[in-house]
Order: C-alpha cells, then structure tokens, then sequence
C-alpha cells in the first residue's frame, strides 16, 4: 500500500444535496443553485454525480465503500473528509466541525465498518473541541505529506492552529500553517482548495498566499521531497484544480497503478504542460460533477482514504449492520439499484 495515496475510499450517497446554507458565509466556491431548479432535481443530479465518482473509482482499481445517507438534515454529507481522517499504524481522527448541521455527519456506521475490516488500534476524538469555538475540519482544513509527515494548513474559521498542534503531536506530524487569501483578500476556507499533495506531484497555489516569506518557506518545503510543483492560478483553483487526491488503483492484470482524481471542470482547466507533469507519475481520472461543486467542494472533498491494514478475512466477524454496508457487496448505489 502506499503511504501517500490510498487504495482505499469511504464515500457518502447523500439522497438529498442542496448547497448548506450554514457555510456559504466564508466559503467564496459555495454557488447558488440555478434559478428554477427544484431541490429535488437538484438532489437527483447530484446522486447521479455520486455514483459516476463510486463507479469510475471502482473501475480504475480502486476499493470504495458506499454508505447511504437518506437523512435530510445533513446537506454536506457527501463531504465525509471533513470529519474523519485515517492514518497508518491504525489511528483514526475524528474532527470538530464548524457549522453546527455538519456535526451529525459523524457515523458510528462507518467507525463499525473501518474497526471490522482494517486493524483499528485508536480512535482521536476531537469533536468535544466544538463547544468552545474551536475546529479543524480534517483533511479539508489540512493537506497531509504522509510520507515526510507534514500538515500543510491555511488558518480559517475552520483550521484552528492551536488544535492543529494537538493533532500534530498526537500523530506525528510537523505543523505548516500559512495565511492563504484571494485576490479580493477573502480568507480560503478549507486548505485542500488550494492544494494537492501526491506520491510525486504536489499542485499548489502558491501565489495565494500574500507573505513572501512564508510562500517560499512552503514552496522550499515541498520542493526538498523531491516532488516536481505544479503551480496553480487562483483561476484553476475555481475551477477546482486544487481539489484532487491521488490514489492507488488496479489494473485488470493486478498491477498497481497511480491515479489522480479530479473533476472535469478541475481537469479542463489545467494547461497542456501541467497535465504531462501531472500524467509522469499518475493517470487522471476525471468526472464531471457541477451539481456539487455548487457546494464548495469536488472530489477531493467526496473522499475519505482509508490508510489503515486490513484485517485477514479469517479476522472478520460481521455484524448485521457492518455486512449491509460491505464493500462486496457493497451498498447500494444507483448502478445496483438500475440492476
């Protein structure tokens, strides 16, 4: 398994998505949903989307296991990276969110299925943060080097240093906050907007962030890894360029194979030169998902990787609930319900 790029992915099929409200305040990517177009409309289209990410997933190699979410209050539950992170060695992290509807996106669900399938030693929780005003919405808020163990973190409403520090030395990383505005000086609310960070290729929008000095401090670190720095303009980075994670997927013959996935908004907005660096060490796999993007996140966002070892099939003891939701089979998604 690869350190950076999981072979592995928890995804939410939301069956209602609307835009939150609760979080258009400081996410400038946050759009409104077209004029006319019904929330149930709006929901269908973005079910589909789900399912054409689950599916192009699948077909690049990679494991993904679909949890169902028929609940209507939680709007932002196709972002599941947002509350929880997994880390070799068998530690999971659960968040403080910052808008008070998202903090019932956490599952015991999805904990029941990664502590029976995969070697669980520790579960951080920092959730009980939340009563005093202090967040840090994972791996949205944070863009982990799991190889030089680095936490690249744009400070917001939502990615409290002092948290950020608790979580560095809980799990062993090196703590690099910077300042990251646009070009109007609005604060970039969640870190993984800005920037990617694969095996070999980490792309960055390294003009964002207005302190010379702190700019070159982030640009040397990421260049002294031997990864070759895409560099994104804040134009991309709307178009969701910043917004992509590299994963490990399978070829038919069984071989390994990197992938890089993104939207077809993020991927059409990048340069000829920028796809080849890019296409070195991984293949783009892109999907086009507009619906929601309306929301302030891509694909990136839609993907909590699962960095932990599995358990021997000879280890499993399935509960009920844990065998509905298994990956083979796994749950439902519209390909299955179309079956």
């Amino acid at each position: 398994m690869s350190a950076q790029a999981p072979s592995t992915v928890i995804l939410v099929r939301a069956a209602r998505f609307v835009p939150n409200p609760a979080t258009a305040a400081d996410n400038a990517f946050q759009r409104d949903v077209p004029a006319g177009q019904s929330e149930a409309a709006t929901s269908t289209r973005a079910v589909a989307e789900m399912d054409a990410v689950a599916q192009a997933l699948r077909d690049a190699g990679v494991t993904v296991h679909v949890f169902d979410d028929h609940d209507h209050t939680r709007p932002d539950s196709v972002f599941p990276n947002n509350w929880l992170s997994t880390h070799a060695g068998g530690k999971i992290a659960v968040y403080p969110m910052y808008a008070s509807n998202r903090r019932h996106e956490r599952r015991a669900d999805v904990l029941e299925l990664l502590k029976s399938h995969y070697r669980v030693q520790t579960i951080v929780d920092y959730s009980g943060l939340e009563p005093d005003g202090i967040f840090l919405e994972g791996t949205g808020a944070m863009v982990l080097d799991h190889v030089s163990r680095v936490a690249y973190t744009a400070r917001s409403h939502r990615a409290d240093t002092h948290v950020l520090e608790r979580f560095c030395t809980d799990f062993g990383y090196e703590p690099m906050a910077f300042e990251a505005v646009d070009s109007a000086g609005v604060p970039v609310y969640h870190t993984n907007v800005i920037a990617c960070i694969g095996t070999k290729v980490a792309m960055f929008a390294l003009e964002m962030i207005p302190d010379e000095q702190r700019r070159a401090e982030v640009r040397e670190r990421l260049a002294v890894t031997g990864r070759k720095i895409v560099e994104l303009t804040e134009q991309q980075i709307r178009d969701f360029a910043g917004n992509a994670v590299e994963l490990q997927g399978r070829r038919p013959d069984g071989q390994t194979r990197s992938i890089m996935a993104m939207s077809a908004r993020a991927r059409a907005s990048l340069t000829p030169d920028q796809l080849a660096t890019i296409e070195e060490s991984c293949e783009i796999v892109a999907v086009d998902i507009p619906t929601i993007e309306l929301a302030g996140g891509s694909v990136r966002c839609m993907i909590a990787g699962v960095h932990l070892d599995r358990r021997p099939t000879a280890d499993l003891d399935l509960t009920p609930a844990v065998a509905a939701i298994d990956q083979d089979p796994h749950s439902a998604d519209g390909q299955d319900l179309a079956r």
